[in-house]
């Protein structure tokens, strides 16, 4: 009776740090059938080794703007003087084909799709503690203390809006939280409120057999 023919848009946020990428990296390794990451947009210039379509769609700021003009996007904001956005054909395509469809995007990105589609699934992937968050962006090696402290204090505004999320995901032992993303995501197929058709079609047979 559950329609499970489409996908479930899901948007996956989190602490820089917290293991977003990992978990979205080994989420797709491990069940490639029945997700899709969603490929953003941008006009920054694409870095060695980066194809298009894959990292992202690189566009040319007049493409970006007349994607913004056709209300082409799920969400886009500028960084650092480039454009970042979500092309809507590609995560309808995918949702319509029965893809969960994951958006690795921020809270601010995260809230507009929420408000534009309302069934959007939120989570935000956290880690255990903040000593721990911090040891895990020392830990990388790749930045000075000076990004690293200002991750944090980014991390402690971004902390505000966690309420506007659905669930909270502690991502401390990798592979459970794996399986706990997935779970979550899946169990939402089973929502009422995504089977009202079936629902409906369930009362209808139903009435047949009505005396």
């Amino acid at each position: 009776m559950t329609q499970r023919n489409k996908g479930i848009l899901t948007v996956v946020s989190g602490f820089s740090g917290a293991g977003k990428g990992t978990i979205m990296k080994e989420l797709m390794k491990k069940y490639s059938e029945q997700y899709a990451l969603s490929v953003s947009a941008t006009t920054r210039a694409p870095r060695c080794g980066e194809t298009d379509g894959v990292e992202y769609f690189f566009k040319s700021r007049e493409e970006f703007e007349q994607m913004i003009a056709d209300e082409a996007l799920i969400e886009y904001a500028q960084y650092v003087g480039n454009y970042y956005g979500t092309p809507k054909a590609y995560v309808e395509e995918q949702l319509n084909a029965g893809k969960d469809v994951i958006l690795e995007i921020e809270i601010q990105g995260a809230l507009k799709v929420k408000k534009r589609f309302p069934d959007t699934l939120l989570l935000f992937v956290t880690p255990p503690s903040a000593d721990e968050l911090k040891k895990r962006l020392i830990g990388r090696g790749t930045e000075t203390m000076d990004v690293i402290e200002s991750r944090l204090a980014r991390a402690l505004e971004e902390a505000e809006g966690i309420e506007e999320y659905d669930y909270l995901v502690n991502n401390d032992v990798l592979d459970e939280c794996v399986e706990e993303v997935h779970e979550l995501i899946q169990n939402e197929h089973y929502r009422v409120s995504r089977n009202i058709e079936a629902i409906n079609t369930m009362r209808d047979e139903l009435k047949g057999f009505k005396r």
